[in-house]
């Protein structure tokens, strides 16, 4: 047995050469250890035996239980993107885009408090629990805002238990996988489930156009869509209910409150991506079908089926590149597709335009997701990844809240233009920001990658 099976690679793996990488310290018994001697030959035998039984050794983390959570998520972004006519809701009942903006942010505001507590929860209950209640409350959330039609309470409520259920699945999915894997495939397995939304992105914002095409403008349009989104979310709770029937969770460690660990275990710089994709999703999710309405086109599928067939290609291409050219080297290159992308919407006047913009967006999408995930929970134990999962993406909510009535306004007083380049310049700054800021840290996974192709 090698020493490389029996002392897996910490996050912040530092080795200043192959020899010294292939032979990492532990206690062992004699005919197991690895020891450093001036013979590095014997090392490096054992470790040439191992890396090339490798494959054999290490099941396959796409098992039975990776495609069931793939069609899972594959059907709640299909739910979430027939949601996006969510503004268009709200202009029918009377209300601005300003007035949009703020329910989405009072909405976020609620769920972000929220989820201050669901990571904390998942990691003293398991996620399987919290996992189930969510997609219970997502389902809640969705019929409220179409049942109880109005721009009073019940429309923020709504808004806030949807936005928590919704967000409170992805962290329990994501936290969910990762477990499946070693710690070196996290990044690979998040890119890989997460190819399963963009499929989703295309079933859910077709079947919205459709729905769009064959209803008048009333409330039995957004009947249709909303339930429609609410049979699917039912849909992925079964299969929660399925996959996770076997789990088991014993808590032998305390649960601190967030903000202690968030603290302790601070993710670095790449919260500040976190916070520019989630303006980058508030601007396409919740104003991008007005922007079509208002140049009378026919609506965002082209859009969202170019975003997502781009990012669905480029994330099952690029699953493994991280490992060769570093995480914060592709989040750069993934802001400037967000960059190109939004510059582009101010430009458009036909629905063939949308086409470039949502390549380079979904370029982004696909390289920046899995990177800023992985990033942002490296730092955290795997005791506590439940809470490093949803404090992630709580940074991911907070840009979409502090941004969508500021970009609600400026549409009001300015137009959609002005608003799309307002969120290009905005990822112009940042990326300038985080490339100078970040060009010369060495990123763990490239040093892993390194010490097992070279052993």
């Amino acid at each position: 047995m090698s020493c490389q099976e029996k002392t897996p690679s910490p996050p912040s793996l530092q080795v200043s050469s192959p020899e010294d990488s292939a032979c990492p310290e532990k206690e062992a018994s004699p005919e197991e250890a690895c020891i450093s001697v001036p013979q590095p030959s014997l090392c490096a035998a054992v470790t040439t035996t191992d890396n090339s039984n490798r494959n054999e050794q290490e099941p396959s983390i796409y098992n039975q239980i990776f495609w069931w959570a793939y069609l899972a998520n594959l059907l709640l972004v299909s739910a979430n993107a027939l949601t996006f006519r969510f503004a268009e809701l709200i202009n029918l009942l009377g209300g601005t885009q300003q007035i949009a903006g703020t329910i989405v942010s009072v909405g976020s505001i609620s769920a972000l408090i929220g989820r201050l507590f669901l990571g904390q929860w998942m990691d003293r209950f398991g996620v399987r629990p919290l996992w189930l209640i969510t997609s219970v409350i997502m389902i809640v959330g969705i019929l409220m805002m179409v049942l109880i039609p109005s721009l009073g309470l019940s429309m923020y409520l709504g808004r806030a238990l949807f936005v928590f259920g919704i967000g409170g699945m992805f962290a329990c999915s994501i936290t969910h996988i990762q477990n499946q894997v070693p710690a070196h495939r996290r990044t690979e397995v998040i890119g890989s489930l997460g190819s399963s939304g963009f499929l989703g992105m295309i079933v859910g914002s077709q079947l919205g156009d459709l729905i769009l095409a064959n209803t008048s403008d009333s409330m039995s349009r957004y009947w249709i869509l909303f339930g429609v989104a609410a049979l699917f979310a039912f849909i992925y709770l079964l299969i929660v209910f399925w996959i996770t029937r076997n789990d088991t969770h014993i808590a032998r460690h305390e649960t601190p409150s967030a903000f202690p660990l968030l603290f302790k275990y601070w993710p670095g710089k790449v919260i500040i991506v976190a916070m520019m994709m989630g303006m980058g999703f508030t601007s396409t999710t919740v104003f991008l079908t007005r922007y079509a309405t208002s140049m009378h086109l026919r609506g965002v599928g082209t859009y969202f089926t170019a975003y997502a067939i781009t990012a669905f290609f480029i994330r099952v291409m690029t699953r493994h590149t991280s490992k060769i050219y570093g995480r914060h080297r592709m989040i750069v290159v993934g802001m400037l597709g967000h960059i190109i992308g939004h510059f582009g919407l101010c430009f458009v006047s036909h629905e063939w335009h949308f086409i470039l913009p949502a390549m380079c967006s979904g370029f982004a999408h696909a390289l920046l997701f899995p990177c800023v995930v992985s990033l942002g929970t490296e730092t955290f134990p795997p005791q506590f990844r439940g809470t490093g999962t949803t404090l992630l993406l709580c940074f991911l909510d907070l840009g979409g809240l502090l941004s969508a009535p500021l970009l609600g306004g400026i549409i009001d007083h300015v137009g959609f233009a002005a608003m799309f380049a307002t969120t290009a310049v905005a990822f112009s700054v940042v990326t300038l920001f985080y490339a100078l800021t970040t060009g010369r840290i060495v990123d763990p996974e490239i040093l892993h990658h390194r010490t097992q192709t070279n052993v």
